[in-house]
C-alpha cells in the first residue's frame, strides 16, 4: 500500500494561505477542513475560499466537510475544485446516493465517522466509497491528543478492505504526529492528517518526508 500525508491547513496562517499551500508540495493532499459552527462547534471556510485555493494548491485539495446537511453541500464542493470530498455519516441522510453522486463529478468520495460511531455499518458498501475517514480525535479544533480507543476501529477496518479486495483507503485525522504515526499505520490507516505537527514544525518538507518515513514501512508490510 503507498502513504500519503494530507497535512491540514487547519493549522496554516489563514491570512497566508497561498503561502502556507506552497510550504505542502511535498504533500500528497492539502486537507481542507470546512466547519460550519452547526455539525461542530468552530467555524472555518466555505466554498468561495475553496474555490480559490483549488486555482492556487500545488497539490489536489482533500475537502473534509465537518457540516451539517451533506447532501446539500458535498457536490457543490466536487464543483469548486476538490479532487477528493468527504462527508460524515452523521450528517447525510442517503450516504451512498451522495458518494456517487460525487464521483459522477469526477471526485474521490469519502465517508468519516466520528471517534464514538461505529465503523461496521460502512464495511458491507466498501465498494461504494474511495475512503473511510476514522475521526482519532472529537471533530472541530486542531491539535487535540490522539485518542488510542480508535486504533480497534481501524483494523477492523483494514480486515474488511483486505477480505473484500477492496481499493478503498482508510484515513486518520487527529492527533497524528511522529510519535503515533507508527501504531496508527500498523492499525491499518494508509492516509494521515497532520496538521499542528507539520505546521508548527521548523522545517515542512523535512516534517512531512519524517512521517511518510515512519509511516512506509508498517503500511507497506
Amino acid at each position: 500500500m503507498a502513504v500519503r500525508i494530507n497535512p491540514s491547513i487547519l493549522s496554516a496562517d489563514f491570512a497566508n494561505l497561498e503561502r502556507d499551500l506552497a510550504a505542502i508540495a511535498t504533500a500528497d493532499y492539502a486537507h481542507v477542513d470546512v466547519m460550519d459552527q452547526h455539525f461542530v462547534p468552530n467555524l472555518t471556510i466555505g466554498l468561495p475560499v475553496v474555490a480559490r485555493l483549488a486555482q492556487v494548491s500545488p497539490v489536489p485539495l482533500d475537502v473534509h466537510l465537518m457540516v451539517d446537511d451533506a447532501d446539500r453541500w458535498a457536490p457543490e464542493y466536487a464543483a469548486a475544485g476538490a479532487a477528493s470530498v468527504t462527508f460524515h455519516a452523521e450528517a447525510t441522510q442517503a450516504p451512498v446516493r451522495l458518494a456517487r453522486e460525487l464521483r459522477s463529478h469526477g471526485v474521490r468520495a469519502g465517508v468519516a465517522v466520528r471517534p464514538a460511531t461505529p465503523v461496521e455499518p460502512l464495511l458491507d458498501l466498501l465498494d461504494e466509497f474511495d475512503m473511510i475517514l476514522v475521526m482519532t480525535v472529537e471533530p472541530g479544533f486542531g491539535g487535540q491528543p490522539f485518542i488510542d480507543g480508535t486504533l480497534p476501529k481501524l483494523r477492523r477496518a483494514r480486515q474488511a478492505i483486505r477480505a473484500a479486495n477492496a481499493a478503498t483507503w482508510i484515513q486518520v485525522d487527529g492527533g497524528v504526529s511522529r510519535e503515533t504515526i507508527g501504531r496508527i499505520a500498523a492499525a491499518g490507516a494508509d492516509t494521515f492528517v497532520a496538521g499542528s505537527a507539520v505546521y508548527a514544525a521548523p522545517d515542512v518538507a523535512a516534517e512531512i518526508a519524517a512521517l511518510r518515513a515512519l509511516a512506509l514501512p508498517t503500511v507497506s508490510a
